[in-house]
C-alpha cells in the first residue's frame, strides 16, 4: 500500500501505523483501515488560520497623528501667497519666531518656494520615546509640486490635542510634472510626499498589557461560529474554561494563574493556535468597476434566468444620383439610404439553475448566457429580489 502517512489526518495515520505493525490482519480490520484512508483522501480540508491573523488584542492599537507645517526649498512650485493667505500668515509667523520682522513689508512677499502642508502619521502601539515613525506630507494650497522641498519642524497632535511627535526632514516625492508652451506631463501625485523615519516620538501612550487580569480578543470579521471556535481552541490548549465568546466580535479570556503578571506570554502561546474561520454567505458588488466577489457559501434555490437586450442599429449611407452622360436635363441629387438592424438576442436561451447549486455552478450558469460582469450584477440583484439567492448582497 503506497500511502504517505504524512499526507493523511492524524487518525488515519495512527490506524495505518497500527495495522502496518500488527502481524495478524483480519478482513474487518483491513476494511476499516481502507474506509478511513479513503475518507481521509476525499474529505475536503477546511482552510485554517492562526488566531493572531483573525483577531486584534483590545488595547493594542495604532493612534493617528496630524500636524500643520511649511515646506521650503521648492523651485518656484510652491503656493501663490496671493491665493493662499494661510501660507502667507504661517510664513510671517515662522519668520517672527526666528527674529525676522516682515509685517511692515507684507506686500513685498512674493516667494513661490514655500508651501503649506498637512502632515499625517500613525503612532504604533508601545512606541517608546525617541523612536522614529514615517510621515506623509500633502499640499494644502495651490502648490504644483513638493519635489526638492524640506519640511520644517512640525508638532504632531493626537485626538486629545497633545503633541506626541515632532517631524522634520527632506521630502521623498514619487510623482513629477513637466510642462512647456504647448504641452504638460504629470506622473503620479507630485503634491504628496513621504519622509521615512521623519518624526521622533516625544510622548508615550502608557498601556500595561502584562498586568491585565482579563484579555479581550476582537475579531476582525465578527461571526458567532468563529468566536466560539476561538474560545474552544483556547480552552482546549489551556485545559480550563478560561475563554468565552461574549458576542460575535469579542472573546474574553480570564488570565490563568500561571500567566498572572505575564499576559504577553499567554498571547504568545495562544496566537499560534489554528482555527477554521466561518463566514456569512455574501456577494459583494463594486458597482463603479463591475467587480463581483462571492463567498463559497453562496447558494440559490431553483430559478430560471433569461437575459436579453433589444438593440436597434440605424446606419445612414447617403448616395449621390447623377444624370446620364448624354442627358440634356437633370441635376445631381443626394439620395438617402437608411439601413435598420434589430438584434433581439434570440440566440440566448433560458437557463435553469437547480436548488442548492454551488458558487462555481452559479457562475458557470450565468456565463452560459454570454453576459458580462455588469449584466451579472443586475441578474444577482434580481435573483435576490425573487428570494432565490440565499446570501446577502453588499454594494460598495
Amino acid at each position: 500500500m503506497n500511502v504517505s502517512i504524512r499526507n493523511l489526518p492524524s487518525l488515519a495515520g495512527v490506524i495505518y501505523r497500527f495495522v502496518a505493525t500488527t502481524p495478524v490482519k483480519s478482513a474487518a480490520v483491513v476494511t476499516l483501515v481502507m474506509t478511513v484512508l479513503l475518507a481521509a483522501q476525499v474529505a475536503p480540508v477546511a482552510a485554517q488560520s492562526r488566531i493572531k491573523d483573525i483577531v486584534n488584542v483590545e488595547g493594542v492599537r495604532d493612534n493617528l497623528l496630524v500636524g500643520y507645517g511649511l515646506v521650503v526649498g521648492l523651485n518656484g512650485t510652491g503656493d501663490s501667497l496671493d491665493s493662499a493667505p494661510f501660507t502667507q500668515q504661517s510664513l510671517i509667523g515662522m519668520l517672527e519666531r526666528l527674529g525676522v520682522n516682515t509685517r511692515d513689508e507684507i506686500d513685498s512677499l512674493n516667494t513661490a518656494n514655500v508651501a503649506a502642508v498637512m502632515v499625517t502619521a500613525t503612532l504604533p502601539p508601545f512606541s517608546r520615546q525617541g523612536s522614529r515613525i514615517d510621515v506623509t506630507v500633502s499640499a494644502l494650497g495651490d502648490a504644483e509640486s513638493l519635489r526638492g522641498g524640506t519640511l520644517l519642524v512640525t508638532p504632531m497632535l493626537g485626538a486629545d490635542g497633545e503633541v506626541y511627535s515632532v517631524s522634520q526632514g527632506p521630502l521623498v516625492v514619487e510623482g513629477f510634472n513637466a510642462q512647456g508652451a504647448g504641452q504638460s506631463v504629470v506622473k503620479g501625485v507630485p503634491t504628496s510626499a513621504r519622509i521615512p523615519n521623519g518624526a521622533i516620538v516625544e510622548r508615550e501612550i502608557n498601556f500595561d498589557l502584562d498586568r491585565l487580569a482579563t484579555v479581550h480578543l476582537n475579531l476582525r470579521n465578527p461571526d458567532f461560529t468563529t468566536s466560539r471556535r476561538i474560545a474552544q481552541s483556547i480552552n482546549t490548549f489551556l485545559g480550563n474554561p478560561a475563554a468565552a465568546a461574549t458576542n460575535p466580535a469579542t472573546v474574553r479570556i480570564a488570565v490563568p494563574d500561571k500567566y498572572i503578571g505575564s499576559a504577553v506570554a499567554l498571547l504568545t502561546d495562544i496566537e499560534q493556535l489554528l482555527v477554521t474561520p466561518d463566514q456569512q454567505a455574501r456577494v459583494v458588488v463594486a458597482e463603479h468597476s463591475g467587480v463581483i466577489v462571492m463567498g463559497e457559501n453562496v447558494r440559490i434555490s431553483t430559478v430560471a434566468i433569461a437575459q436579453g437586450n433589444l438593440t436597434i442599429r440605424i446606419t445612414e449611407t447617403p448616395q449621390v444620383s447623377q444624370p446620364n452622360a448624354f442627358a440634356t436635363q437633370g441635376e445631381t441629387v443626394v439620395v438617402d439610404r437608411t439601413n435598420i438592424e434589430i438584434d433581439q438576442e434570440e440566440e440566448n436561451r433560458l437557463a435553469v439553475l437547480d436548488r442548492g447549486v454551488t458558487l462555481q455552478e452559479l457562475v458557470n450558469g450565468l456565463n452560459a448566457l454570454g453576459i458580462g460582469p455588469r449584466d451579472m450584477i443586475s441578474i444577482l440583484q434580481t435573483i435576490k429580489a425573487a428570494g432565490a439567492l440565499q446570501a446577502e448582497i453588499e454594494v460598495i
